[in-house]
């Protein structure tokens, strides 16, 4: 699928990897609806892109549904969905205080990281099927976000590692089911990356993780996902598949 004026949503477009991944698109072309529980900053980043912000809530079916129509009215249905929201965790199973972690931790992380993106995800879908298709087939892409944790979860890492592995066990399987849709869906999973949350943490304790990826030795940059992202939707040919995006790191126990 060619990115030149195809409607595109970006979960999580306001920070991060999301942001990256919705100036990336908007530089090739495509119409860009950033969609992200902090408004305010949706609005600065699709006014700097030249596309629309939208308040989502991807755990409520509601605010996904109003977000899409608001997207749809201003671009025209949207054929590529973009899901890089989340939020991270880090509890270990018996605390310091030799208390159990809280369950509804737990589920916070994994309502919102897996339960969420499922949610967008069908929405999406059951909008993108009915579009007539485009040459090939072809109506929809559609992306996940996973991470390395996925495969290499650390210490306290539970909640995280169990949301991202959902993702990553769902990745096939919805494209097998889409097939007959013609959407295609595909899952990155980065590694350590320079994102604002990262950027919080003291500067020797960020060279010190750069320093453990094998190569190159330094945090991703989140253009490099962007890049990944805007590829996804280019090659027809990648479908069901999860691409690890982490200079050949393996996390270590922590």
């Amino acid at each position: 699928m060619q990115l030149h004026a195809q409607p595109a949503l970006v979960t999580g477009g306001a920070s991060g990897l999301g942001e990256a991944t919705a100036r990336e698109l908007a530089r090739l072309g495509a119409k860009v609806a950033v969609l992200d529980v902090n408004l305010d900053r949706a609005r600065a980043v699709a006014a700097e892109i030249g596309g629309i912000a939208a308040h989502c809530d991807i755990t409520d079916a509601a605010s996904v549904e109003a977000a899409m129509a608001a997207a749809a009215e201003a671009h025209g249905p949207a054929r590529i969905l973009m899901n890089v929201a989340g939020i991270g965790s880090a509890k270990r199973v018996v605390q310091k205080d030799g208390s159990a972690a809280p369950q509804d931790a737990f589920e916070r992380v994994i309502r919102v990281n897996l339960l969420g993106t499922y949610n967008m995800s069908r929405l999406f879908a059951a909008a993108c099927a009915t579009l007539d298709p485009l040459d090939g087939g072809e109506r929809g892409v559609m992306l996940f976000t996973a991470s390395v944790a996925a495969f290499d979860g650390q210490v306290g890492q539970q909640a995280y590692s169990a949301s991202k592995g959902g993702i990553v066990a769902m990745t096939l399987p919805m494209a097998r089911d889409l097939a007959q849709h013609g959407i295609r869906v595909c899952t990155i999973a980065p590694g350590l990356f320079a994102t604002p949350l990262m950027q919080e943490l003291p500067e020797a304790v960020q060279t010190s993780l750069a320093q453990s990826i094998p190569f190159p030795p330094r945090l991703g940059r989140p253009e490099e996902f962007a890049q990944l992202a805007a590829h996804v939707v280019t090659n027809g040919h990648l479908n069901g598949e999860v691409i690890r995006l982490d200079g050949a790191l393996r996390m270590a126990p922590r």
